[in-house]
């Protein structure tokens, strides 16, 4: 055991001076005015940067984006299309605040889905959310009912819906995090991203209304609503604002292959440099600069060299096998990140091995990972074979027969009733020549009577 460990540190130790010598990698993060943000590489499910998020929050109007994931579902399940023309319910439109966001559709007024997914999602109007609801599962608290069933799918542990629109309730709420993750299934949807990437929109005139044109209240991809703002790698997200969440927004953006989520809830006004700017814009943009400036896709593997070595039993062509890592591991890191300062830990499944050993057979394994942070972890293979002594392997299967309990329980069964049967054969002779004495002794004593 000892000469093993000597061993890996002998190995290892070109490793762990590299690690002394070459500089910490220092990524400056960015500096955000907001209470709650995460980005995520979407393709992979990463994330690369976290504030408080998974911190609970009010998500504000970004809760529609749940609300057409599910409503997407349904068109994908058969159980809508597109083009179903819905119409408008007292339960769906009435009780809105007035000062809320809508797109001011009227009880008995039909609109297809397509057009409610566009109030939904471009104007924010919160009594289409109403009525996608209604129409995917009836009424509303059974929607929201699958608004919450759905989200502990997805993963999202720290959410709680209590409406499809995400007017505020205190029972209503979710973290930055969750927001990434349900954004990221809804982004799935060749419709979700056509709706939620186009500036504006005119809904057709319907039957209690005339043609409406309504501009998306996302900065990054329209400036009719906020000057200034647009990114042009973002593909869209959703807003939200209300007084206890604040100016929030989760959005999206590709630069090439790459695809981010950002997630700013808490933010306001920003002054920067005297002019006060949407501080849910700036932050998004920000935060997804600066995650395409500072990242990249790499492949992470550890060489072929032996790394540690297992003894073997039952051989008596080698005594030790030395084992090397396998494989792979492709994680989104920091571009300015020095590979030789990822840390190594080995585990080998055991101490010794029984031959026959396969070149490749998988002995341990050797987890890879950066200041606490695990990035996976590789196997670690045999680099050559090792035949098997067919003597050694019969006289350990001999002995190791005799080892077995079952086997020790009937042995010491059988040497108790040898000795039994011996201690009974020796009491049966003690007692013959007893009595074959005594008789002797009578004949003797009653002849000497007689005399």
């Amino acid at each position: 055991m000892k000469k093993n460990r000597l061993l890996s540190l002998f190995l290892l130790l070109p490793m762990v001076l590299s690690l002394l010598a070459a500089p910490a990698a220092a990524l400056e993060e960015p500096d955000l005015q907001c209470r709650n943000a995460v980005l995520l590489d979407a393709n992979y499910g990463e994330i690369l940067y976290e504030k408080k998020a998974h911190d609970k929050a009010y998500p504000a109007s970004i809760t529609k984006v749940m609300t057409a994931l599910l409503t997407m579902e349904a068109i994908e399940s058969g159980k809508l299309t597109a083009d179903t023309m819905v119409t408008a319910s007292e339960s769906a439109v009435s009780g809105m605040p007035s000062n809320g966001s809508t797109a001011n559709i009227k009880v008995g007024e039909s609109l297809s889905v397509k057009e409610l997914l566009y109030c939904l999602l471009l104007p924010s109007a919160n009594e289409a959310a109403n009525i996608l609801a209604e129409t995917v599962d009836g009424d509303i608290p059974a929607f929201v009912e699958h608004m919450n069933r759905k989200a502990g799918e997805l993963g999202c542990q720290g959410t709680h819906f209590a409406n499809p629109h995400g007017l505020h309730d205190d029972d209503h709420y979710t973290t930055a995090y969750d927001i990434a993750l349900f954004m990221k299934a809804a982004l799935e949807y060749d419709l979700f991203r056509e709706i939620i990437g186009t500036p504006s929109h005119t809904i057709p005139a319907t039957n209690l209304s005339g043609e409406r044109l309504y501009y998306n209240t996302n900065g990054l991809i329209s400036n009719l609503h906020y000057a200034g703002y647009v990114y042009d790698k973002c593909i869209g997200g959703k807003t939200g604002s209300t007084d206890e969440a604040g100016r929030c927004l989760v959005s999206a953006a590709e630069d090439g292959e790459e695809l981010l989520i950002s997630v700013i809830l808490g933010s306001g006004p920003i002054d920067i440099n005297g002019t006060l700017k949407q501080g849910q814009f700036t932050e998004s943009t920000k935060l997804l600069k600066w995650g395409f400036s500072n990242f990249e896709r790499v492949t992470i593997t550890q060489g072929s060299d032996p790394v540690d070595k297992v003894a073997v039993t039952l051989s008596r062509e080698a005594y030790e096998v030395l084992v090397k890592p396998q494989g792979s591991i492709t994680r989104t890191l920091p571009k300015d990140l020095d590979l030789d300062l990822i840390e190594t830990e080995i585990n080998l499944f055991s101490p010794t091995v029984e031959a026959p050993v396969e070149e490749g057979q998988v002995l341990g394994t050797m987890k890879l990972s950066y200041e606490g942070e695990v990035y996976g972890t590789l196997d670690l293979v045999a680099v050559n074979s090792v035949a098997r002594s067919e003597l050694l392997y019969k006289k350990a299967q001999f002995i190791n027969f005799f080892q077995h309990t079952g086997v020790k329980l009937i042995l010491i069964a059988v040497l108790l009733i040898v000795v039994f049967i011996l201690l009974k054969l020796l009491v049966f002779r003690k007692k013959r020549r007893y009595r074959s004495g005594v008789g002797t002794r009578t004949r003797g004593n009653y002849r000497g009577t007689r005399r």
